[in-house]
């Protein structure tokens, strides 16, 4: 086994085998290198090399790795963050790629930690069958929603906090312009603050520009969420036609389903994805599941806001709560119920339209 240096590798290209079999191909993936290893079908470990996270580091990397046989496989850990580039490069060239998650911690107590070996857990994965998870694309509308909901989050993070620092310096401010201010609700608030006389006082001043800074933000999140609906509406129209369901939730779902839906292959995988799928917890004569915690949260969270509406909105929805409520059921019993139905429900929707050729005449 071949281990080069952490700075820039010496690129080597191996002997080609007389007669080349298939090898597996697993990355350990970096924001400034991956290091890369390969193994055999029979899960013999033949050599690993480290490569820059380059466009020309990723053609070096799959050059490299075929003289040793045919990969037609690879495990990639972090294909959504710092292997996203590389995932591309590698399914151009007709190679399936894997998601790896991280080893566990009992494997890194008994191998240790380096690039190299977690290169190689990442091959082994793959070949074991413990990795099957076939990695989100992010070259289409979900991406598209991704940065916009990136930019929204933040600003509404923005707008939330210089929102709190007006009231906090609404304090200080002397008693009657103090009086004046604090009967107003929040709209009448921020335009009052911002035609403040900004050479009163130091406060006036701060309070002013933050006003304005509310209300630039305002702006931003309206264009943010106008562009972030005519995403949807452009992807998934009927996502919008559905009880509960508003632009921010189905851009949501959309995102966690990526751009290459058809990789969830019924409603339970979707469920699972979302973390409303029930987990077995079994033991002996107990016969039980508990909550699941794993899975996408803000997907979760989407799928918990869609519920709430029904609830208060749906006709349906509300039958259903009085009836499990007079089976003894708890609320949130019946909310985790709901979440999982609507995962099913929103499967269909999610999922690419298919396309039916019309038989032939005859």
């Amino acid at each position: 086994m071949t281990v080069t240096s952490r700075s820039h590798p010496a690129f080597s290209t191996p002997p080609v085998p007389a007669s080349p079999e298939d090898v597996i191909l697993g990355v350990d993936t970096h924001e400034d290198i991956h290091v890369a290893a390969v193994i055999t079908t029979r899960g013999a470990s033949l050599t690993n090399q480290e490569f820059p996270a380059t466009a020309a580091g990723y053609r070096q990397l799959i050059f490299w790795a075929r003289p040793f046989g045919v990969v037609r496989r690879a495990g990639v850990e972090c294909t959504g963050s710092y292997g996203t580039a590389l995932t591309r490069a590698l399914q151009r060239e007709g190679i399936d790629v894997v998601e790896v998650n991280q080893p566990d911690r009992a494997t890194r107590r008994k191998h240790g930690k380096t690039d190299a070996i977690d290169a190689d857990a990442a091959a082994r994965a793959v070949l074991s069958g413990a990795a099957t998870t076939t990695p989100k694309t992010a070259d289409g509308p979900a991406a598209d929603m991704r940065v916009l909901r990136l930019a929204k989050e933040s600003a509404v993070k923005a707008r939330t906090q210089a929102m709190n620092q007006l009231k906090a310096v609404l304090l200080v401010l002397d008693p009657a312009l103090r009086e004046q201010l604090t009967s107003l609700r929040n709209p009448a608030l921020i335009t009052t603050c911002a035609a403040l006389d900004d050479g009163r006082t130091e406060a006036a001043f701060t309070m002013r520009l933050l006003a304005r800074r509310v209300q630039s933000l305002s702006l931003e999140i309206k264009e943010l969420t106008k562009r972030t609906t005519k995403a949807v509406r452009a992807s998934r129209p009927q996502l919008l036609q559905l009880v509960g369901v508003g632009p921010d939730s189905a851009a949501v779902l959309l995102i966690a389903a990526g751009d290459n839906p058809d990789r969830l292959k019924d409603e339970a995988s979707l469920a699972a994805l979302c973390g409303v799928s029930p987990v077995e917890q079994s033991s002996g004569k107990s016969r039980r599941r508990r909550l699941n915690r794993g899975g996408h949260r803000q997907a979760n969270a989407a799928l918990y806001r869609i519920v709430q509406s029904r609830i208060c909105w749906d006709e349906r929805t509300q039958s259903y709560l009085q009836r499990r409520t007079a089976e003894g059921m708890s609320r949130r019993e019946i909310i985790r119920c709901l979440k999982r139905y609507v995962a099913r429900e929103l499967h269909r929707h999610i999922q690419p339209p298919t396309t039916t050729t019309a038989p032939p005449a005859a």
